[in-house]
């Protein structure tokens, strides 16, 4: 694990592989204005609409009797830390702590998801799927250097969603990253042993950019594992641009890929919401 005892938290190193949209993006190249951003939980926003393939999924396994998950009481995070461990309020533990650029000064910044740390949200179960199962939920937190520690720019609890069943792996795979270019990047992963045969990966780009974590990159991968059919998309919000093309894993290549236009609108990482329930609008 990374935790060696309180204080001794070890920075990951990084190993990125920017999908398309992410290591394509052009990025601009303006200072970065951390001030005016909310230091708040963002919400789901008007970008959030729930993916067909997962609703079904989720009632396909709500009828193999999954286990109640226990509410959760989101907490406040400091607004100042000497260090990674100090954002993790009490009952939470630092999961991933990645060092790397994320304003524009020189100074190393901190991307940290935490984790709940309570056993109550570890259930065993005698239905399909892992026991125990860890349905501890996460928090995604960015904080800049400031003066001789960190200062928090921002909370969110939705793009990593929580865990919904055991049949699930694990939605975050690996750890995010941060690019010298000052993008961090998020992936998810869907893969459940019963209820859908659909294998689906999600990578998010974002920057720290004029008071918003700004989405600039969204590629998408799905797999049938029955048909093999395989589903690519990728959006680069900065130039405005889309792709989504299919193939299968029974042949070399993949069709001709379908591009599209994107509007103007700046997505931030509050309008995100749900990683798996997002859906980027198009132009026409």
């Amino acid at each position: 694990g990374l935790r060696e005892g309180r204080g001794r938290l070890r920075v990951e190193a990084q190993r990125p592989i920017w999908p398309p949209a992410i290591a394509s993006a052009i990025l601009p190249t303006t200072t970065v204005q951390e001030a005016g951003m909310s230091p708040g939980i963002s919400s789901p926003g008007r970008w959030r609409t729930v993916a067909p393939w997962l609703i079904a999924v989720l009632a396909t396994t709500a009828h193999a009797q999954d286990p109640d998950l226990p509410p959760v009481e989101w907490p406040d995070i400091p607004a100042h830390a000497a260090d990674a461990d100090g954002f993790a309020p009490p009952r939470w533990r630092v999961e991933h702590a990645v060092a790397g650029r994320l304003d524009a000064d020189e100074r190393e910044d901190l991307l940290l998801v935490l984790r709940m740390d309570d056993p109550a949200n570890v259930i065993v179960h005698d239905g399909p799927g892992e026991s125990p199962f860890d349905s501890n939920p996460r928090l995604l937190v960015l904080a800049v250097a400031d003066g001789g520690g960190y200062r928090r720019v921002a909370v969110d609890n939705a793009l990593v969603p929580r865990q919904p069943s055991p049949v699930f792996d694990d939605f975050l795979a690996d750890a995010p990253a941060i690019a010298p270019s000052r993008v961090f990047s998020v992936s998810l992963r869907s893969w459940a042993s019963a209820g859908s045969w659909t294998t689906t990966t999600r990578s998010f780009a974002f920057r720290l950019q004029d008071g918003c974590v700004r989405l600039v990159g969204f590629d998408e991968e799905s797999l049938h594992r029955a048909s093999g059919e395989i589903t690519r998309r990728s959006f680069n919000f900065l130039a405005r641009s889309a792709w989504e093309s299919s193939g299968s894993i029974d042949r070399d290549g993949e069709d001709a890929r379908r591009t599209k236009r994107l509007p103007a609108d700046v997505v931030c990482l509050a309008d995100v919401g749900d990683g798996f329930a997002f859906e980027p609008g198009v132009e026409g």
